[in-house]
């Protein structure tokens, strides 16, 4: 079995986000970034599938040299091997054609992502990839399991979650719940060797359009003065409400 996992490299959640003077581009100075939290529960359901399965697991990236320190760290978690598509990630279209080439080429049987990055949260890549894989597609998976051709999955849907089998190859979108948090695995000393000598292929990029671009960026509104109103004082929060937030 073939597993290829799509790995995002986003901003660590705890970074300050800054723009650049023009507001046309994410400043990247002084930002830390990590494999997205949606993906790394997608890699570690596909350690799973290798050490259950003998799964041979290779993670993908869209992105320049300064992607390879999250592809090492995904080599140190247990993938086996890494392909870089030499590449500035531009828009979802773009990323999704360069994984779609990549694995018309290589005849991987699962392809998993995270539902979303967490930096421009999209939610556009797995989907774009399942349709022009033409191949079966689940979003929102919190469980999977695979037996022969076939993989039960477990999504999750308003109300509730729902079960399913579909035919491999396929594409799977994870979240939080594909694997428990406590089961996220960390490098240790000997992951981190290992991953200094196992494969990261860079491959350049095939053609493709553009399909968006980001005009502008900016920031929320700061936050308002905060008015406090007495408890008893209910005919002054109606008339504030009325009168100076136009809400009702």
């Amino acid at each position: 079995m073939k597993v290829l996992v799509c790995i995002s490299h986003v901003p660590d959640t705890t970074a300050k986000i800054n723009f650049t003077s023009d507001h046309k581009e994410f400043d990247k100075n002084g930002v830390s970034f990590v494999i997205n939290p949606y993906d790394e529960f997608g890699l570690t359901r596909a350690v799973w599938l290798q050490e259950k399965h003998g799964a041979s697991v290779t993670v993908v990236n869209v992105g320049t040299a300064e992607t390879e320190p999250t592809l090492r760290k995904a080599l140190a978690i247990g993938a086996n091997d890494a392909i870089r598509i030499n590449a500035e990630p531009t828009d979802g279209f773009f990323v999704a054609k360069q994984i779609a080439h990549i694995v018309k080429e290589n005849g991987y049987d699962i392809v998993i992502a995270g539902r979303e990055s967490i930096d421009y949260n999209g939610s556009q890549v797995p989907g774009m990839l399942a349709a022009m894989l033409k191949w079966p597609f689940v979003n929102a998976c919190v469980g999977l399991e695979v037996q022969d051709e076939k993989a039960e999955v477990i999504r999750e849907i308003d109300g509730g979650k729902e079960k399913s089998v579909v035919s491999l190859p396929a594409v799977i979108a994870g979240q939080k719940g594909l694997v428990e948090e406590k089961d996220l695995k960390i490098p240790n000393m000997r992951g981190i060797m290992q991953a200094r000598t196992k494969p990261l292929n860079v491959v350049e990029p095939v053609d493709s359009d553009v399909k968006t671009a980001a005009v502008h960026y900016e920031k929320p509104a700061p936050k308002g003065d905060c008015k406090m109103i007495d408890a008893e004082n209910v005919a002054e929060l109606v008339d504030l409400l009325h009168n100076e937030a136009k809400v009702i």
